[in-house]
C-alpha cells in the first residue's frame, strides 16, 4: 500500500511538472531600451538594456550587430540568462572609418522569445535588434515636410486672410530653397559607392512599418540632388506666379504645399513603399488644382491626367509587388529579419532578379521593366503616352503647368534611372536600343506637333515633349557622358520652361488669349518681356552660351559612339525646334502692333516687379549654366558613374561586398 502511494505521488510530481513546463502562460518576454542607440557622428560607445518581462527564463544566445552594419562593435560576452525580471546591459562601440559621414545598422539580441522572427538565412534563434545610427540627418526630412506643416497652417487660417496665406505660402516654400543651399554647400563631390552607403547623403533612416518591411529612408545621391534643388526653387518660383489667384485662396496654397512635399519625398526617397506614397501623394493635389482653378475645359483634362497617371501607377504597384516577393531575405534597419524588403538599394544591389523564372510566359526582369517603364513614360511624358500633357497645360494655371513642366515630367526620367536601370540592369541593356528609338520619336513629333500649334501654351508644351526626348537618347546610351547629358538636359529644361510658362501667363493676364495670331509688335509695347521672352526661347533652342545647348550637346556626344544613326536623327531636332522657336517668337514680338485687335494699348504693362522676380533667379541660372555647367557635372557625377558602372556591369550583386 505504502508502494503504490509513493508510486502514486511521484507520477503526480512528475505530470504537475510537466504542466508547468508545457504552461503556454509561462514565457519569456524579451524588451530593449531604448530602440535606438545614436552615436551623433562621433567615435565612442553606448549602452542599451535587454529585460525579461516575461514569467520564463529568457536564454540569451548571442548579441552581434547585423551584417551590413560598418563600424559597429558589439563589447563583452553576451551569452546569459535572464530570469524574470532580470537586465542586462549591452555595450556598443562605434569606430568611424574615415570615409562616410553617417553610418547605418542594427545590432541583433539572438533569444528564445518567440514572438519575434527568425533569422531567414538559417538559424533557430529569434531576433530582435536595436537600430544604431550615427550621425542622422534631419535635413532632407525638414525639406519634405516643412511645406506639409505651412499648408496646415494655411488651412487654419481664418477667411479673409487671403494677403497673409499668400505670404505664408511664400515664406514656407522658401525654407526649402534655404536648406536646399546648404544641401549644395555640404553635399560631398567626392563621396560615392565605394565610400560606403550606396553613395547616399545626408541620410534618414529608421524603421516605420516593421510587420510590413517598410522603412523611412530618405537621402540624395548623384542621380537625385540636382531634382530636389530643382524642385525647391521651381516651387518658390511658382508660389510668386500664384500670386494673382483670387479664388479659394486658402485652399489653393494648401494643397500646393501639399503637392510640394510629394514631389520632395518622391526624389529624396529610397525605401520603394515610401517612394510610391510620396508618388500618389502627388496625384490628389494636381488633379484639384487643375480641375478647380483651371481653364474652361478644366475637368476634362484634370481627369485625362488623373486616369493616365493612374494607369501607370497601377503597373508600378505590380511591379514593386512583384519585385518584394522575390527579394532576398535581409534585415531592417534594427536588425530584425525580414524575409522580403522594399530598401531600393538592397533591391538593385543585393539581388540577381535573373534568376527568377518566366512570369506569364515572358522573362521575369523583362516584364517587370516594362511596367515600371510604362508607368514612368506616361510621366515624362513619352509618345504615345503623352496626349494627357498639352490638355493639362492649356488647362492649368500659369504655377501649375511651371510645376508640370519644372518638375513633374522630370519624375519619369528619374524614376528610370533610378529604379529600371539600378534594379534591372540586363533589361535595362536589353530595352536600351527601343528607349532611343522612343527618344528620338519624342524629338521629332514633338518639334512637329510644336510647329502646328496656335496656342502658345500649347506649342510650350509639345517643346517639352520633344525636350525630354533628349533625356531618353542619353540615357539609353550607357556612357558616362550621355548618362551626365540626360541629368543635364533634365535640370536645364526644368528652369528654361519655368520661364517659358510663367511668360505665356504673363501675357494671357493682359490679353486673356494665347492665340499667337492674335499678337504682333509686342516689343514695342513690353521690351523688358520681350527681352525675357527672347532669352527663353533662345535658350530653349539650344544656343550656345545658354544651358539649353550642353545638355543637348552632351547628349549627342554620349550617344553617337552607340547609336549614330540614331543620333543623326535626333539632331536634325534641333533644326526644327530652332525653326518654331523663331516663327512663334517673329510672329509675337516682331512686326506692327496689331491695332486691328488690341487698340488699346494701356492694357499691356510691362513686366512688373512681382513677375520679374520670377524670372530673374531662373534665367541667372540657365546664363551661368550656359558658360560654366561643372556646378551641376561636379554634384552628378560619381553618382552616374556608379550607376553607369552597375549597369554595364549587369549589375546584380556585383556590389554586394561593398561596405
Amino acid at each position: 500500500m505504502k508502494r503504490a502511494l509513493t508510486i502514486t505521488t511521484l507520477l503526480c510530481a512528475f505530470a504537475a511538472a510537466a504542466h508547468a513546463q508545457s504552461d503556454p502562460m509561462k514565457k519569456p518576454q524579451l524588451a530593449v531600451s531604448p530602440s535606438t542607440i545614436d552615436f551623433g557622428g562621433e567615435a565612442g560607445t553606448k549602452s542599451f538594456k535587454i529585460s525579461n518581462t516575461g514569467n520564463a527564463d529568457l536564454e540569451i544566445e548571442k548579441v552581434q550587430p547585423a551584417p551590413d552594419a560598418y563600424g559597429f562593435l558589439v563589447l563583452g560576452a553576451t551569452t546569459r540568462t535572464l530570469k524574470p525580471g532580470e537586465t542586462m546591459d549591452v555595450t556598443v562601440q562605434f569606430t568611424p572609418d574615415g570615409k562616410r559621414q553617417q553610418a547605418f545598422g542594427g545590432i541583433q539580441v539572438f533569444s528564445n522569445d518567440e514572438t519575434f522572427p527568425q533569422d531567414e538565412r538559417g538559424g533557430a534563434a529569434h531576433i530582435t535588434g536595436v537600430a544604431a545610427r550615427s550621425n542622422n540627418s534631419w535635413l532632407l526630412t525638414a525639406m519634405i515636410f516643412f511645406p506639409l506643416i505651412g499648408g496646415l497652417i494655411i488651412l487654419a487660417m481664418p477667411s479673409g486672410k487671403e494677403n497673409l496665406v499668400r505670404w505664408i505660402a511664400l515664406a514656407t516654400a522658401a525654407v526649402p530653397v534655404g536648406l536646399a543651399g546648404f544641401l549644395y554647400l555640404h553635399y560631398d563631390r567626392a563621396f560615392g559607392m565605394a565610400q560606403g552607403n550606396y553613395g547616399l547623403q545626408f541620410i534618414h533612416h529608421t524603421v516605420w512599418i516593421p510587420s510590413f518591411n517598410v522603412e523611412y529612408f530618405v537621402g540624395v545621391d548623384g542621380i537625385s540632388i540636382t531634382m530636389v534643388i530643382l524642385t525647391a526653387l521651381v516651387s518658390l518660383v511658382a508660389v510668386g506666379a500664384s500670386w494673382n489667384i483670387s479664388k479659394q485662396v486658402k485652399a489653393y496654397f494648401a494643397l500646393f504645399l501639399l503637392l510640394e512635399t510629394g514631389m520632395m519625398g518622391t526624389f529624396c526617397s529610397i525605401d520603394f513603399f515610401l517612394f510610391y506614397i510620396f508618388w500618389e501623394l502627388m496625384l490628389l493635389p494636381m488633379y484639384f488644382l487643375i480641375g478647380i482653378w483651371g481653364g474652361p475645359r478644366k475637368e476634362y483634362a484634370a481627369i485625362k491626367f488623373f486616369l493616365y497617371t493612374l494607369a501607370g501607377s497601377v503597373l508600378m504597384l505590380l511591379a514593386i509587388i512583384a519585385l518584394y516577393y522575390n527579394a532576398n531575405p535581409t534585415t531592417l534597419l534594427d536588425g530584425t529579419p525580414a524575409r522580403h524588403t522594399f530598401d531600393i538599394m538592397k533591391l538593385a544591389y543585393l539581388n540577381d532578379f535573373e534568376k527568377i523564372g518566366p512570369l506569364l510566359g515572358v522573362k521575369f526582369v523583362n516584364l517587370i521593366w516594362i511596367g515600371l517603364f510604362i508607368g514612368f513614360a506616361i510621366k515624362i511624358p513619352m509618345f504615345p503616352f503623352h496626349t494627357w500633357l498639352p490638355d493639362a497645360h492649356v488647362e492649368a494655371p500659369t504655377a501649375i503647368s511651371v510645376i508640370l513642366a519644372g518638375v513633374l515630367l522630370k519624375m519619369g526620367t528619374y524614376g528610370i534611372l533610378r529604379i529600371n536601370f539600378a534594379i534591372l540592369p540586363t533589361a535595362t541593356q536589353w530595352a536600351g536600343t527601343t528607349m532611343a528609338v522612343f527618344g528620338t520619336i519624342n524629338i521629332l513629333y514633338g518639334a512637329f506637333c510644336a510647329f502646328a500649334q496656335k496656342d502658345l501654351k500649347k506649342l510650350v508644351a509639345y517643346s517639352s515633349v520633344s525636350h525630354m526626348g533628349y533625356c531618353l537618347v542619353g540615357m539609353a546610351a550607357f556612357t558616362q557622358t550621355g548618362f551626365n547629358g540626360a541629368m543635364m538636359q533634365m535640370f536645364n529644361h526644368g528652369t528654361i520652361t519655368s520661364m517659358l510658362f510663367i511668360l505665356v501667363g504673363v501675357i494671357y493676364d493682359r490679353a486673356h488669349t494665347r492665340e499667337i495670331d492674335k499678337f504682333g509688335g509686342m516689343a514695342t509695347q513690353m521690351p523688358k518681356y520681350a527681352a525675357f521672352f527672347g532669352f527663353a526661347f533662345m535658350a530653349s533652342l539650344g544656343l550656345p552660351g545658354l544651358s539649353g545647348f550642353i545638355g543637348e550637346v552632351l547628349v549627342f556626344l554620349g550617344s553617337f559612339p552607340t547609336y549614330k544613326v540614331i543620333t543623326i536623327l535626333a539632331a536634325t531636332g534641333v533644326i526644327f525646334t530652332a525653326a518654331y522657336h523663331l516663327w512663334a517668337m517673329q510672329r509675337i514680338q516682331l512686326g506692327k502692333w496689331n491695332d486691328a485687335q488690341w487698340h488699346d494699348k494701356s492694357h499691356f504693362p510691362d513686366l512688373t516687379m512681382r513677375e520679374a522676380l520670377t524670372l530673374v533667379p531662373m534665367a541667372a541660372i540657365v546664363l551661368l549654366l550656359g558658360f560654366y555647367p561643372m556646378p551641376v557635372l561636379n554634384l552628378i557625377g560619381p553618382g552616374l558613374s556608379d550607376l553607369l558602372h552597375h549597369v554595364t556591369t549587369h549589375g546584380a550583386g556585383t556590389l554586394a561586398g561593398l561596405p
